[in-house]
């Protein structure tokens, strides 16, 4: 390799999440060894759904520790290096768990070198992260409908959100998902319900059930002018690993306290598929029932997406043994989860030779910091969660990815309906 864009610095700083909690930047500056050109790179590292987030204590540690601990092992080092950069950081490091510096430390300076790099080439960060396969736009899976812990009603589904199934571009999909969006704050206007938005910026209605939510849904699709299950399917995330069960039940649900046998949820599940037009359940079954998900996967995956969050939590190694069990046929990526960006590919890379779907994610708490939609199409993921179109956090992903299939296809591609947005038949 040639080598030539040198890192000569790597900073942290603490900054505020969506949430208003606290978290890491980094910033990678690198030196052109021709010209000498500086050049920076920088990454926000996002919150996971803890309320509290990351304690203003600890930020400050891991902001402090990148030039403390990462600043010596990485100067001099190629910065488009990314494999030799991970490992640095890993070595660094020293544990399994990368608890000693944090995942979140390692992560902003894996992102940050990355980010330096493609500004230094002075080409597009989905470019330099993908090369010339890095073509195809993600389909959104938009959050409408917040529950769960992102929300204070009665709903104990996390997520509920809507998939532009039948559009054509990333630009169709999303202006049909802020069509239903702005119809759904219209029904709850005419039901007097409050419009107030979660964690992800879905809505927040006082609804009884998620049978009640999911019909909302429906029937704010129609009014929108668009046919469920052909224009636009529904998905949720269930967070079936906070549903703790008690004596001879395996689940139940902290708000309505109903409760299940993994038999029975698996049950509720088939039903529900049966009924709507659902074109994914995450996290469906906790993380530790693998022979629920070995049943569940058996019985639905050839009619829905089963996708993994907790279950893999972006991991080769957990993979690997889903892969082997036959439990789930999706996957959600989180780079937070795993800590580096090579690691993170090699997960998504794993998913893709082995069949399973593969579904970029945002955080709870997130930023402005808009990588992962770059990321998305370097890798093909071919789906991404962002949250709803309400919040400049989310937004700045959408908004990214627009500029993207633009920078693609051109105007009149998409405006024909022919960008390359994924195939979301299953």
């Amino acid at each position: 390799m040639v080598e030539y864009l040198k890192i000569v610095c790597a900073r942290g700083r603490q900054v505020l999440d969506s949430r208003g909690n606290p978290t890491v930047e980094a910033t990678v500056t690198v030196r052109n060894c021709v010209d000498g050109e500086l050049t920076e790179g920088r990454a926000i590292v996002p919150n996971g759904t803890d309320q509290g987030g990351q304690k203003t204590e600890a930020v400050k540690s891991a902001a402090e520790n990148i030039e403390k601990y990462l600043q010596e092992p990485l100067a001099g080092t190629e910065v488009t290096d990314q494999r030799r950069i991970d490992h640095i950081l890993m070595e660094t490091d020293g544990t399994e768990d990368k608890s000693r510096l944090g995942a979140n430390t390692l992560l902003g300076v894996s992102l940050a070198c990355a980010d330096a790099a493609a500004k230094a080439l002075h080409i597009p960060l989905y470019r330099y992260l993908g090369g010339v396969q890095g073509q195809v736009l993600p389909t959104p899976m938009m959050n409408i409908l917040n529950g769960g812990a992102h929300a204070s009603n009665a709903l104990d589904v996390q997520e509920f959100m809507i998939v532009p199934v039948g559009a054509g571009s990333i630009r169709e999909g999303i202006e049909w998902c802020c069509e239903i969006y702005h119809t759904l704050k219209k029904l709850h206007t005419d039901r007097g319900l409050a419009t107030d938005v979660g964690d992800e910026g879905g809505f927040a209605p006082r609804l009884s059930t998620e049978i009640e939510a999911i019909d909302f849904i429906m029937e704010a699709i129609r009014a929108a002018g668009y046919v469920p299950g052909q224009d636009v399917c529904i998905s949720l995330d269930v967070a079936a690993n906070t549903w703790k069960g008690n004596g001879s039940n395996d689940y139940c649900m902290p708000k309505q306290k109903r409760c299940y046998s993994t038999q029975e949820l698996i049950q509720e599940w088939e039903d529900l598929v049966d009924k709507y037009p659902v074109f994914s359940l995450e996290d469906a079954l906790g993380a530790d029932d693998w022979e629920g998900w070995i049943k569940m996967t058996d019985r639905l995956g050839s009619k829905t997406l089963l996708a993994g969050d907790a279950l893999f939590k972006t991991n080769p190694k957990q993979l690997k043994q889903g892969i082997e069990k036959g439990a789930a046929n999706a996957i959600l990526i989180k780079p937070g989860q795993i800590g580096t960006l090579s690691q993170t590919m090699e997960t998504v890379q794993l998913a893709k030779r082995n069949g399973y779907r593969t579904i970029l994610s945002h955080r709870s708490g997130e930023s402005e910091d808009s990588f992962i939609a770059d990321l998305a199409v370097a890798l093909n993921t071919g789906l991404i969660k962002t949250g709803a179109p309400s919040r400049g956090e989310r937004t700045a992903k959408y908004n990214q990815l627009l500029r993207i299939e633009e920078e693609l296809y051109g105007k009149e591609e998409i405006i024909s309906g022919r960008g390359s947005i994924e195939d979301t038949s299953y």
